[in-house]
């Protein structure tokens, strides 16, 4: 009896040690296409139709010897900048299903 308990307790300790490692950040992409301009600060690919503007910084890995008609493979994450809340909707008026709801 005492083992069953033993090896219950260590499979919580398993369970919560492994729990905070799967919660590390936002979710990593990539994109590949051919270099059609550089910058200090920016990238810009073409993939397709479409133009991919991605910022880059002096610490990107590999940026350094890139150069336009490169095709390149870029590993980026998503990251807010600003948050502008505005309100939901909901204001103090009863619409009409709200007045036919209360009158039952």
């Amino acid at each position: 009896m005492k083992c069953m308990r033993w090896a219950g307790i260590l499979a919580m300790g398993l369970v919560l040690e492994v729990t905070p490692a799967r919660a590390e950040g936002p979710n990593k992409y990539q994109v590949t296409g051919q270099v059609v301009e550089i910058t200090e600060t920016t990238l810009i690919l073409q993939k397709g139709d479409e133009k991919w503007e991605l910022a880059r910084k002096k610490t990107t890995k590999g940026s350094a010897n890139l150069k336009v008609g490169d095709k390149v493979t870029v590993y980026y994450h998503m990251v807010a900048d600003e948050v502008t809340a505005k309100p939901s909707g909901k204001s103090g008026k009863t619409t009409k299903t709200e007045k036919g709801a209360a009158a039952k």
